[in-house]
């Protein structure tokens, strides 16, 4: 299935897309998503140069689709592709900005799969999910043959080494290493949208046992502000420029609406977000003293980030990775969400539906380009976008419904060994 979904994105989807392209005549470049913030880091550390400033954004444009885009030809994309990342993402970028593009485009496509295949392993580790090496191996695979890593790699997101820092920030945390724990998390606010949540719901359970948990804090708010300053000293007012860039981002992309925006419309969408994070906040708060190797902050961390992906104003499908830690309580305990009643099964049904519907649609196209043209082919191209509206709603859902379940349910994977060396370091 793995092999499947990636043929399916190289064979059919692309070549559609660049079909459509050219039919439209809309430009199309090295489409990297790296770029832009590559060449912004290029200019503000070899040459000072405001990566927000207009001329920035026209030359990012010329290597991204391969022309300035020009608002007078209706069919040219909306999304400007300016610099709108905190400033200090170029201290991240800093080793590459001597090196040929092209040559950091290629490198940093397999550092991101070697990130995001760790990461997995971050996830099975920090839950306490013991599997066999197979085990282990078909969620490594699974993973990086799903839609979200597969755009999240092919465009080279941001996002994708987001997620892989935040899993490491998690992992770190399981281990009592909250020093290392705070430095990977303050990282991980390049996108700030992505880890807000995250962030206010880690200050509420440091905060349910202050004098074990501080460093973490000091931690995140030490490495945060060294970032802050030094992006100061690389450019003064840099933290009104990016709130300026965010701003006309939203605004050029029409963006600004969640996976709930869109499915419920933005009023409505809006509403029901605000009620899912004062639940999460609820509950949060309630079981804040837990211990991180307990079910109720494996939990809690699940459901964080799959309310996370729910709310952000943004719908894209490489965010999904995030939903991967909340994926593997519900597969650790599904005999028993099965067991638990109608509600449960029905919630667990549409999860499994929705989130293996991409690799079987892929699988089928793929098999059909074995005996059908290309082009006839490429007609159906979209069948594996489906669900992609469907996929944080129901993994939410069964977290939310399943929450009892998954907090008290002792499975064999989990080692009780580990749990008792964990409450004997606390006592």
């Amino acid at each position: 299935m793995t092999v499947a979904m990636w043929v399916w994105v190289q064979a059919i989807a692309v070549p559609h897309q660049q079909a459509e392209s050219i039919e439209r005549g809309a430009p199309r470049g090295n489409l990297s998503d790296l770029y832009p913030r590559w060449l912004g880091a290029r200019e503000l550390l070899l040459h000072g140069r405001d990566p927000y400033g207009p001329d920035i954004t026209r030359e990012i444009q010329v290597g991204y689709y391969g022309r300035e885009l020009d608002p007078r030809r209706p069919n040219d994309p909306k999304d400007q592709q300016a610099f709108a990342y905190p400033v200090y993402v170029a201290l991240m970028l800093s080793p590459t900005v001597r090196l040929p593009f092209a040559e950091v485009h290629r490198v940093f496509f397999w550092l991101l799969a070697a990130v995001t295949a760790a990461s997995v392993l971050f996830w099975l580790q920090t839950l306490g999910y013991r599997l066999s090496l197979s085990g282990r191996l078909i969620w490594v695979l699974l993973t990086l043959g799903c839609f979200p890593a597969i755009q999240g790699l092919k465009l080279q997101q941001l996002s994708v080494l987001v997620a892989a820092l935040i899993a490491a920030s998690l992992w770190s945390l399981a281990r009592r290493l909250f020093v290392v724990s705070g430095i990977l998390l303050a990282f991980a606010t390049i996108k700030p949208q992505l880890v807000f949540l995250l962030i206010l719901w880690l200050c509420i359970w440091v905060a349910g046992d202050w004098a074990h948990r501080q460093r973490l804090f000091w931690s995140f708010a030490g490495t945060m502000a060294v970032l802050v300053i030094a992006g100061e000293v690389l450019l003064p007012g840099w933290i009104h420029e990016f709130r300026a860039a965010m701003a006309d981002y939203y605004r050029y992309t029409g963006g600004g609406n969640s996976v709930l925006d869109v499915v419920l419309k933005p009023t409505l969408g809006r509403l029901v977000s605000g009620i899912l994070v004062s639940l999460l906040l609820i509950f949060v708060f309630l079981i804040r003293r837990a211990g991180a190797e307990t079910r109720e902050f494996h939990w809690s961390l699940g459901m964080t980030l799959a309310t996370t992906v729910v709310v952000i104003p943004m719908f894209a499908p490489y965010n999904q990775l995030l939903l991967v830690p909340g994926l593997m309580l519900i597969v650790r305990s599904c005999r028993s969400l099965w067991d638990k009643g109608r509600l449960s099964r029905f919630f667990l049904s549409m999860t499994a539906l929705a989130v293996f519907w991409p690799f079987l649609a892929g699988t089928a196209l793929v098999i059909l380009l074995l005996f059908l043209p290309g082009r006839t082919v490429q007609k159906a191209w979209g069948l594996p976008f489906y669900p992609s509206f469907a996929i944080p709603i129901t993994i939410y859902a069964m977290l939310l419904a399943g929450r009892r379940t998954l907090i008290t349910n002792n499975s064999a994977d989990v080692n009780p060994q580990r749990f008792l060396r964990a409450d004997a370091a606390s006592e």
